[in-house]
């Protein structure tokens, strides 16, 4: 089985042409076999998000990628959309899965073993997103968990652990040592002259290789 590749939203879609080229992108990810995409604009209102949503939920018909709303769970459950992620500080889990139908993804952000071990206990969740482990720009000041951090917290639950911060084409690998199901990221997918199909079938070829 390959790994879980999730594309994140560059939290921009506020700014004129934006949300466009956002749901350009999510096409372009789906067609090409990208399995979850992360809507996470905290600068749109409701209205405008829910909008924004459902274009890109258009965008994937027909294919098998998933469209998650981050933290907005009332957007998701509107929209129709196919799961959310929960920040640390979101409700927890069990209530969230008591209010959304069959199917729907709840994922959760974790920063350490005991996180795993913690929200897994709870219930709930169909995935935990690990981070950040390696230093990114978007984090500027972190210097990251590492594939050690990473490892420890795959061992500490039964949940499938997706890794997220600074995984670039050299670090794949590292990644799936550690034993993740697969990673989520901004910069990888959005990079200028980004080729979407030789990314993807990259990140499959170095897990399958890297699992052997």
């Amino acid at each position: 089985m390959g790994p879980v590749l999730c594309m994140i939203s560059r939290g921009d879609a506020h700014l004129p042409g934006s949300g466009r080229d956002l749901v350009t992108r999510t096409a372009a990810a789906a067609r090409t076999g990208v399995h979850l995409i992360q809507i996470r604009e905290p600068h749109l209102e409701a209205g405008s998000l829910a909008s924004l949503v459902r274009l890109c939920l258009r965008a994937v018909a027909g294919t098998r990628a998933r469209v998650i709303v981050n933290d907005r769970l009332d957007v998701a459950l509107v929209t129709g959309a196919h799961g959310v992620h929960l920040r640390e500080s979101s409700a927890p889990a069990r209530r969230v899965r008591a209010v959304t139908p069959p199917g729907f993804l709840v994922g959760r952000s974790i920063h350490s073993a005991a996180d795993a071990v913690r929200v897994s206990g709870e219930g709930g969740l169909d995935y935990l997103l690990f981070g950040t482990v390696f230093p990114t720009p978007s984090k500027p000041g972190t210097a990251g968990a590492g594939v050690a951090g990473l490892r420890a917290a795959v061992l500490a639950t039964s949940l499938p652990v997706l890794a997220i911060g600074g995984v670039d084409g050299g670090r794949v690998a590292d990644v799936a040592r550690a034993g993740a199901a697969g990673f989520a990221a901004i910069r990888f997918w959005t990079e200028s002259g980004r080729d979407l199909s030789r990314a993807v079938g990259t990140a499959n070829a170095v897990f399958a290789h890297s699992r052997r």
